[in-house]
């Protein structure tokens, strides 16, 4: 069986259970976004908080990079249920002894991801207070083809895929990755994706929530997981692989597709961006590591969780 939560993950699951089914939520708490209805249509929903010295920095990195950041995770969000963004809202609480060029540079970030992924920022918050940087945004977007992707549609025999290359983040590629939304949505137009997350708490954490949404267990095959330069360069007494399989805040794509479609992306690639084949979903609900001499190793729940007292 499938080890437990962290607390984290069980406070949000504690949440989740005392929530009472409310009309026009198709999808709530539980995925990278919800799924509400607009009118005859449906939409998405997803917030993300980030503080500074946590996700960030403020002493040592670009109030331009982090504004950018901000808005990016909401984006890799939407990505991850195959919709396409429309509108953000974003709440700032800043140290009184902040700079105006914090706040400038922030929006100046905010804007230019936004520009680039014709989002419209529309509005949000505006505080200070005696403690330290953070930021909230909120997106809503489109849910596309009639039907968002969620973390709870991988079948027994399914082939997983990850975009991109994994590991070593921190280096720096977490304040400037390209979230996948146009990856995204190419893979949807091509293939059946059966369930699918974006990477940001780790390769092994991440996959193991789609474990538990879809009731199954996974492989992982070492030799095929994408090691990014990074990772290999990280210098510390970690391996290449252990970092690919959890350090996150990657933001690539981790999906589940048939292995006849799984075939048709290993003949032609329709997104333009590394796609690697990296394991399989099996029935025995178990996380296991094919290593490169062909043994099964249990993979324990690798990667982020922020620790509750």
């Amino acid at each position: 069986m499938l080890p437990e939560k962290s607390s984290e993950f069980s406070l949000i699951d504690s949440f989740r259970s005392q929530l009472r089914a409310m009309p026009g939520v198709e999808l709530g708490i539980g995925d990278d976004a919800a799924v509400v209805e607009w009118g005859s249509q449906s939409g998405l929903l997803a917030a993300d908080m980030l503080l500074d010295g946590v996700h960030f920095d403020t002493t040592n990195q670009s109030p331009v990079a982090i504004g950018r950041k901000a808005l990016a995770v909401n984006l890799s969000d939407v990505a991850a249920m195959a919709g396409v963004p429309r509108f953000a809202l974003v709440s700032l609480a800043l140290p009184r002894s902040a700079s105006a060029e914090l706040a400038a540079g922030i929006f100046e970030g905010l804007k230019s991801i936004a520009d680039e992924f014709n989002t419209a920022i529309v509005g949000g918050d505006t505080t200070s207070w005696d403690g330290p940087f953070a930021i909230n945004v909120s997106i809503v977007g489109d849910v596309v083809g009639g039907r968002a992707v969620t973390r709870s549609g991988a079948k027994p025999g399914d082939w997983l895929f990850a975009t991109g290359e994994l590991g070593g983040s921190l280096l720096g590629r977490h304040l400037t990755f390209t979230p996948r939304v146009r990856e995204a949505q190419a893979l949807h137009q091509t293939v059946n994706l059966h369930a699918m997350i974006d990477v940001s708490d780790g390769l092994v954490a991440d996959l193991y929530h789609i474990l538990e949404e879809s009731r199954v267990g996974a492989i992982l095959d070492a030799a095929a997981i994408p090691i990014s330069t990074a990772a290999r360069q990280s210098g510390d007494d970690r391996s290449p692989l252990e970092h690919a399989l959890g350090d996150g805040e990657d933001f690539e794509l981790l999906f589940a597709v048939s292995p006849d479609d799984g075939a048709e992306l290993v003949s032609e690639n329709p997104t333009g961006t590394r796609l690697s084949r990296i394991g399989e979903i099996t029935v025995e609900q178990t996380c296991l590591l094919k290593t490169e001499t062909g043994e099964l190793k249990p993979l324990r729940r690798l990667g982020w969780a922020h620790a509750l007292d």
